[in-house]
């Protein structure tokens, strides 16, 4: 077992350490490790820390439970993905709030080309149903693209078993531990989707779906897509917090149109309504929102993926600047996790070599964004 990645795990499990704070323990410390070796007295000079979460971090019991967490993910094929991990998704680097660690089964490529995220009402109605299998039906010609959505009752299955039938690539996100598919009901389709797909959550072995969980596994399903699609919802629900949710992330939302009246329309219509999705007619709507229809016949690679002299951070950085457009100087840094002072000078190598722009108010974005 290698000891970095189970004092990753001990740090994600620490009582009263987020995802926010686990970052600026690892920037401030350098290490997961280096976080849960220091002195106490160390850990109190580090800004924001008070005596009950340092006493968390020396809890030692913290380590009994990730060494736990590391044998049950070995002996159930459950890979753990840190967020310094270079396998860790990367739509969600750039979240804020994203998990730190998260747990992995099946063979999905969850750095696919394009991510699509499907949600919507339990109560589905024929008419639900059908949009969603057509739209994921489409989405067939893209071959590199992948169905998020998150294993729930209605338009969420749907999704998943209309993707399984045309052999596309889907990730359940789930509310409870990856031992526990919830609801039971879809376990099958659950084991499925680890052969054409897979499961994804942030919480541990044995954890069971609770309340406030859900609307947390929501921001999941908004990071890891590129857009999301609402097909039915009403007016409060799950569907409406995860479009919400992506909108704060800067994510393209897309609304399927419903009857006037009707329960299962009024959060799509009032989306729309409120410029907060775009009207979803057909996939050439999302086609052309994301502008995929160049890319549909042709797989063009970015032409820095072909500069063989990059270095790791410089690919890093490029990475995250392609995907946010532009970014000021202190964010790129806390989010790549490096130094002010080394950002600034791979920054200006970049710029001279044409691969980065620099614009006003020290934000940066690439040359071909």
């Amino acid at each position: 077992m290698q000891d970095e990645k189970l004092y990753k795990v001990a740090l994600s499990l620490t009582s009263g350490v987020g995802s926010i704070l686990t970052r600026h323990l690892i920037s401030y410390c350098g290490s997961a490790e280096a976080v849960l070796k220091s002195t106490r007295g160390k850990l109190l000079k580090i800004p924001g820390i008070g005596p009950k979460t340092a006493d968390s971090l020396l809890n030692r019991e913290t380590m009994a439970k990730a060494e736990q967490e590391c044998t049950l993910a070995a002996a159930s094929g459950v890979e753990l993905l840190f967020y310094t991990e270079p396998d860790y998704p990367r739509r969600l680097k750039t979240i804020a709030d994203a998990p730190v660690l998260l747990y992995s089964k099946g063979n999905a490529d969850l750095n696919a080309d394009k991510s699509v995220a499907i949600v919507g009402t339990r109560q589905a109605t024929a008419y639900g149903r059908e949009v969603t299998e057509q739209l994921v039906s489409d989405l067939k010609r893209y071959p590199s693209v992948l169905a998020v959505s998150g294993l729930a009752y209605g338009i969420d299955i749907t999704a998943h078993r209309a993707a399984l039938k045309n052999a596309l690539p889907t990730v359940g996100v789930m509310a409870s531990g990856i031992d526990i598919v919830y609801p039971a009901s879809h376990k099958n389709t659950a084991r499925q989707m680890l052969d054409c797909g897979a499961l994804l959550t942030e919480y541990p072995f044995a954890t069971k779906p609770d309340a406030p969980y859900f609307p947390a596994r929501n921001r999941i399903i908004a990071g890891l897509a590129d857009v999301l699609v609402v097909v039915e919802a009403a007016r409060k629900g799950g569907a409406l917090i995860t479009a919400e949710i992506a909108n704060s992330y800067n994510r393209d939302v897309l609304a399927v149109p419903g009857n006037i009246g009707q329960s299962h329309s009024e959060g799509c219509n009032h989306l729309i309504r409120d410029n907060k999705a775009h009207i979803y007619t057909g996939i050439d709507s999302l086609e052309f929102l994301m502008n995929w229809q160049e890319t549909t016949k042709v797989n063009q690679e970015p032409l820095w993926q072909e500069d063989l002299s990059l270095t790791e951070e410089e690919r890093q950085v490029i990475t995250l600047l392609r995907h946010q457009k532009e970014m000021p100087i202190d964010e790129l840094s806390w989010q790549s996790q490096i130094t002010l002072g080394k950002l600034a000078s791979l920054l200006l190598n970049l710029e001279l070599r044409g691969l980065v722009k620099a614009l006003p108010g020290k934000r940066f974005t690439t040359t071909n964004s």
